[in-house]
């Protein structure tokens, strides 16, 4: 416990330094976590050291530098490259790897690197600065009060199969702080803010709202490929917690939940 716990701080102190500071700290904070967490997914299937694991580091890395010139179109180009590359490569060693493997090269770009990379877009976005904490709030925070919500009244499992501690009545208990907790952050970071963003307390909450109940998709969908390939944990890298995808499984949704509901939020209100 104590292990967990101090990893635990050591990670929100790197994460939430790069979160304040931005720019290149936080963009290559951004490209490690992928990366790393692109090679436990890869290390499952039993590509992280094969051809096609270098074509999605490859795709990765080419993505995070398109990402930096702001242009969407850039950023398909990469990842078009990259299935393109993948499929070359499955043609040309076949039968060496199995379609499972071939598939799980390009998904894993887009399941981790993509995703985790709107955090990086949010950060860089209009009122960023303010805006990113909101991916936390409703991955991080929603999941802990989901927790201690659970153990004191959770009575209905949600999934008894995939995640039998997990229950109906802490999913809602999580979900509901989430958006609470975004509320009051949006309304004392108001006065700070540009206008763009209008009724910052209903935006964020909306947002973390979205994200918080994306959060369960994310923690769920990450145990549920363990469970089918009978693993415990991605990795070891933080102690007490496991993996990189062990611990930001739910990040992986909130990043481009939060990015897109204050952006389609906005454009209505």
């Amino acid at each position: 416990m104590k292990t967990r716990v101090l990893s635990g701080i050591f990670l929100l102190l790197v994460m939430g330094s790069a979160l304040f500071l931005g720019g290149w700290y936080l963009f290559f904070l951004c490209l490690f976590i992928s990366l790393f967490g692109l090679f436990e997914l890869y290390r499952v299937f039993k590509i992280e050291k094969s051809v096609l694991g270098i074509i999605g580091y490859s795709t990765t890395i080419l993505y995070y530098v398109a990402l930096l010139s702001d242009n969407d179109k850039l950023m398909a180009l990469a990842v078009i490259l990259g299935l393109m590359g993948t499929m070359t490569a499955y043609v040309i060693t076949f039968p060496q790897y199995i379609a499972s493997q071939v598939m799980c090269c390009i998904f894993g770009v887009m399941y981790v690197s993509v995703m985790l990379s709107y955090i990086y877009r949010t950060r860089t976005g209009i009122d960023g600065i303010y805006v990113v904490w909101l991916i936390f709030v409703s991955s991080w925070v929603s999941d802990t009060f989901a927790y201690f919500t659970g153990v004191l009244f959770g009575k209905h499992k949600m999934t008894p199969k995939l995640s039998p501690k997990k229950s109906i009545e802490g999913a809602v208990g999580g979900t509901l702080i989430s958006t609470i907790v975004g509320a009051v952050y949006g309304y004392f970071v108001s006065g700070y803010m540009s206008e763009v963003i209008s009724f910052p307390a209903l935006t964020f909450a909306i947002a973390s709202f979205a994200g918080a109940l994306l959060s369960i998709v994310g923690d769920l969908a990450a145990s549920a490929i363990k469970r089918n390939y009978e693993i415990k944990d991605y990795g070891r890298l933080i102690p007490g917690h496991g993996g990189i995808l062990d611990r930001f499984d739910s990040v992986i949704f909130t990043a481009p939940a939060v990015f897109w509901a204050v952006y389609i939020i906005n454009i209505f209100m």
